[in-house]
């Protein structure tokens, strides 16, 4: 084995100024019982009867995995209304996002995207040497629509809308979505990004199916990783008409969907199961107007999330919030100097979300 360091390696240019994602920052294990509200996973473990059926399927992880996975496709296929061959499926909806960025975008091309938004996007896109086209949320942390509309150009292959937007919570509404799809050429693919659809109020949530149904150019992107609990066994899907579809299948990591990963898919799919994961979202959905409502009468002024999250505008102060609250025993995630984002996690993390948060504005 060699000890010379690998100094003369030629890496991709590409690399040299690409972010490195930063994941939620765990709990420190000092001493001081500590809540982990920054990386919105769900504060419920998976379903019983998923983490069964997940178990018993590792008799068969001496094999490979269904690379077509074609029952959970089918299911899912049946679930959205289209061909188990328009379903995709990857490690998670980032890597399915990551698809999508090889099958459409290459050298010099650029992906509109609002920001801040979800953390890899720029990663993905710049990775694979594509341009990043970041267009600032308004001030209430919304996507502007309009902007984004007039970034796009003759180079521009994908735009990423995430709604609920990962890290500030507001959603768009099907009439936002489909004014800006009327200004977006049919080449050029709008990918709508849902992993956080689960937590929406369900009177308002964007009608993604009639959008998918009029607009070739659309592509919705899901994940288990929240509402399931499954974040730890990776597995999101996208749903995409039949050209795009192929192109994501060519392009995706071979196998990539687990053993366990594709069972406990299934099996939160039964219809037992999905009953008690609606129970779940609608008790996250309480908890997040409980906290926003109490931040509210502090006079916090926060973006009105649709998420599993809420999240603070703090500017400069962002990261000394976060030395607060992990001190105080609650981790939370902070963005530079923007904003500091909290998981809507167990009932008694939310109420030292509050506790904490008053203290910081009574300091």
């Amino acid at each position: 084995m060699s000890d010379q360091p690998a100094e003369n390696v030629r890496l991709r240019s590409a690399l040299e100024n690409l972010p490195a994602y930063v994941p939620g920052k765990p709990a420190a294990d000092d001493g001081v019982r500590r809540f982990k509200a920054s990386s919105n996973e769900s504060p419920f473990p998976p379903i019983a009867a998923v983490r069964e059926a997940a178990v018993a399927s590792l008799e068969s992880a001496n094999r490979y995995p269904d690379a077509a996975a074609l029952q959970l496709r089918e299911v899912l296929g049946g679930k959205h209304g289209v061909e188990p061959t328009q379903i995709a499926l990857s490690t998670g909806s980032v890597a399915v996002s990551g698809d999508l960025v090889r099958a459409l975008v290459g050298e010099g091309d650029e992906v509109v995207f609002a920001w801040r938004s979800f953390e890899a996007y720029p990663i993905l896109v710049g990775s694979h040497g594509g341009v990043s086209v970041q267009v600032p949320l308004t001030p209430h942390g919304e996507h502007d629509l309009e902007a984004m509309a007039a970034a796009i150009t003759e180079r521009t292959r994908l735009v990423l809308l995430c709604t609920p937007n990962n890290p500030t919570g507001p959603s768009l509404s099907t009439d936002q979505v489909e004014d800006f799809l009327r200004r977006v050429p049919e080449d050029v693919v709008v990918a709508i990004d849902e992993a956080y659809r689960e937590f929406h109020d369900p009177a308002t949530v964007l009608g993604t199916a009639g959008i998918f149904r009029r607009h070739g150019n659309v592509v919705l992107l899901r994940t288990f990783s929240k509402l399931q609990g499954l974040a730890g066994l990776r597995i999101g899907y996208a749903v995409a008409h039949p050209r795009l579809a192929r192109a994501l299948s060519q392009v995706t990591v071979p196998f990539g969907a687990s053993i366990p990963a594709q069972t406990a898919a299934l099996a939160s799919l039964e219809p037992v199961a999905q009953e008690e994961l609606a129970q779940r979202a609608e008790w996250i959905r309480a908890e997040r107007s409980r906290v926003l409502a109490a931040l509210a009468e502090q006079g916090w002024e926060l973006p009105a999330s649709q998420g599993n999250f809420v999240y603070f505008p703090l500017g400069e102060q962002s990261a000394a919030f976060a030395e607060f609250a992990d001190a105080r025993g609650l981790v939370l995630r902070a963005y530079g100097v923007e904003g500091v984002r909290a998981t809507i996690a167990e009932q008694e993390a939310n109420d030292l979300l509050i506790e904490i948060a008053g203290a910081w504005r009574e300091r």
